[in-house]
């Protein structure tokens, strides 16, 4: 096996898209994330690319525009790819040059086959995780010591602080639901939550959720139960940082009340977005949420309306995002911060891959007993 080598500003960066799937725009957080760092890397003259397989220029690049992109017909290509290579999502197992890295952006599966098939393609890739949370979560699963595993937490564009607030009436709550259109990101908790009375004399709500996620069929199911809901207003998505950000300016309150049943969010990128444009932020005190605090969030128990409705009331009450604030948690999950995170994890000696520690245990289990060793005085009486 090739040895892991320090990653010289020269050498490219590939960053694997998932098999046969282009890269779509507006629809998730490792999208936004695997483009920025592209864009970010690009920017400080590091050569860095997204590479995706089997669908020629068909492959979501015309929608990023000024992000490399790189086309290769088939897996075994991908054993020809000099420099570092990092699959951002699962991906088949598939010989490179040198060890890889592999982005954990979600949690393991649940179901028993697709635990093997994973835990299997990640056997001899060095793992990145996006939190904390998500480091101890794989590191469970794999078996592995959470050490092993490096973190490089998501960010916020800059757009998102500079974006500027329009005024507020003061007495409209305007909630937006920006996260993808899927039961995990909490969305029926949600509607349930908006059949809770919430209005009052002096108070009333308007709820915004965005068509990302629509593209698959649970999304567009999901899309029609809210074009028919009364107090929801579902407008197209939004598939630039710009767009989100000025979204998001428009609201007082950015809700993510994922669900903590059967799938735990290992970040949750929206919440510092929403943070550094100056809005209030209700999540689910459920996986990797907790870390995403700027100053401006409101935890709640997941997959309880009643919970959500009155975290909302209870960042209402606090009033607008202080400005002083708001620079505060703009100075925090930096693109700078998250790519400085990168690059350290690249070029230092990585920890041992989950295989390495498989073989060296298997190594020990080989080894006879301490008793069973020839003894140092023994072995001096030997004749020579």
């Amino acid at each position: 096996m090739p040895s892991f080598q320090k990653t010289r500003l020269g050498e490219e960066i590939s960053f694997i898209w998932s098999l046969g799937g282009s890269l779509p725009a507006g629809t998730g957080g490792s999208e936004n994330y695997t483009v920025g760092h592209v864009r970010e890397l690009s920017r400080r003259g590091i050569r860095a690319q997204i590479v995706t397989i089997g669908l020629g220029t068909a492959d979501g690049r015309d929608e990023f525009p000024g992000v490399p992109f790189r086309s290769l017909a088939t897996i075994e290509e991908i054993g020809e790819l000099d420099g570092v290579v990092i699959f951002v999502s699962e991906f088949p197992m598939v010989a490179t040059k040198r060890p890889s890295f592999q982005m954990l952006h979600i949690p393991p599966p649940t179901r028993e086959a697709d635990r093997r098939r994973v835990a299997a393609t990640m056997r001899d890739r060095a793992l990145i995780a996006t939190s904390r949370f998500s480091a101890g979560l794989w590191a469970d699963f794999l078996d592995v010591d959470t050490e092993a595993i490096g973190i490089v937490y998501p960010y916020a564009e800059r757009c998102f602080s500079a974006t500027v607030r329009p005024a507020s009436s003061g007495s409209e709550v305007r909630i937006l639901y920006a996260g993808r259109l899927s039961p995990e990101k909490g969305v029926y908790t949600l509607l349930a939550m908006l059949d809770l009375d919430l209005t009052s004399p002096d108070r009333s709500f308007t709820c915004t959720a965005t068509t990302a996620g629509g593209d698959k069929p649970q999304g567009r199911r999901i899309e029609r139960v809210l074009e028919a809901h009364p107090n929801v207003r579902l407008v197209p998505k939004c598939t630039t940082p710009g767009a989100m950000a000025d979204l998001m300016a428009r609201h007082d309150i950015v809700v993510m009340p994922s669900t903590g049943q059967y799938w735990h969010e290992t970040f949750g990128i929206v919440s510092i977005e929403a943070q550094h444009a100056g809005c209030r932020v209700v999540a689910s005190d459920d996986g990797g949420l907790p870390e995403t605090d700027c100053g401006s969030i409101t935890l709640v128990a997941p997959d309880a309306p009643e919970a959500l409705a009155q975290g909302i009331l209870d960042a209402f009450s606090r009033g607008p995002v202080r400005p002083d604030v708001r620079r505060s948690a703009a100075l925090r999950f930096t693109i700078d911060d998250s790519v400085d995170l990168l690059l350290d994890i690249l070029s230092r000696e990585p920890r041992p891959t989950p295989a390495t520690v498989v073989r060296e245990l298997e190594s020990l289990a080989q080894l006879p007993p301490a008793d069973d060793r020839p003894k140092p005085e023994a072995l001096s009486a030997l004749p020579a």
